[in-house]
């Protein structure tokens, strides 16, 4: 299924190649992003260079006035069939008696009630319930969902183990209406996201504990989440995929 696709932090990282993959096969795309406009611009032109149309759309998703200019730019392209719930923050390690008000908020508004907002309006455009013709959601997980991440980002963990029940949740609710809903649980990735949490060097340090003995890549979770919006996961509802190298 082509059609319009919106990429929720998708200038960077693993939204990026989302973004740039799904153009590859056939979906223009509404690139998502929170403050760089520059990375947005460069994945609009990746877009662009498969022949799709892109478009950049700035954002807070935790905001639902963001959210609703983000669907409005989608509206224009044409039929939405497909939203990446990409977008997510992390914070510093911290254990769970140190963490703030303020940090709690801001990870749960945007890594749960951001996903939310944009499944919100992705299933009043799809279902048909709504008059929509089907398409798919696909949420973005993580590893730390079910490793607890304790001592490091407890509050994280729990934001994504809510994300892995809105999932099955929201795919039950909406099954009969022509719209599957999934996720994917990345496990150590090499993005930038190890970065603005004050560990830039988690990748590597982490690597002699991987199964695999080395990290994803973020094009390989991009290619699981094409896989699950695509015709060939046609029966696959409800699933939480971990692309975690055995971790």
């Amino acid at each position: 299924m082509s059609g319009v696709a919106i990429v929720t932090g998708g200038s960077r990282g693993i939204g990026r190649a989302a973004a740039v993959l799904l153009a590859e096969r056939g979906y223009d795309v509404v690139v998502n992003y929170q403050a760089n406009a520059q990375a947005a611009a460069d994945t609009v032109a990746a877009v662009e260079a498969h022949g799709r149309r892109g478009v950049a759309v700035q954002g807070d998703v935790g905001v639902e006035a963001d959210v609703m200019a983000i669907f409005a730019a989608a509206d224009k392209l044409g039929r939405l069939t497909a939203l990446v719930n990409n977008a997510g923050v992390i914070d510093t390690p911290a254990r769970v008696d140190a963490m703030s008000v303020a940090r709690l908020e801001r990870m749960f508004r945007i890594n749960m009630i951001g996903s939310f907002l944009c499944a919100r309006e992705a299933v009043k455009r799809m279902s048909t319930r709504h008059g929509g013709q089907g398409g798919g959601i696909v949420n973005l997980s993580s590893a730390a969902a079910v490793l607890t991440a304790a001592g490091q980002y407890v509050d994280y963990a729990a934001a994504k183990a809510g994300i892995d029940i809105f999932t099955l949740g929201l795919a039950r609710e909406v099954a009969a209406e022509g719209v599957r809903v999934n996720a994917v649980r990345p496990g150590i990735i090499d993005t930038d996201i190890h970065a603005s949490g004050g560990w830039p060097d988690r990748v590597a340090d982490m690597r002699d504990q991987l199964p695999m003995k080395r990290e994803g890549t973020a094009l390989e979770v991009a290619q699981a989440i094409a896989w699950l919006l695509s015709d060939e996961a046609s029966y696959t509802n409800g699933a939480v995929l971990n692309v975690t190298g055995g971790r």
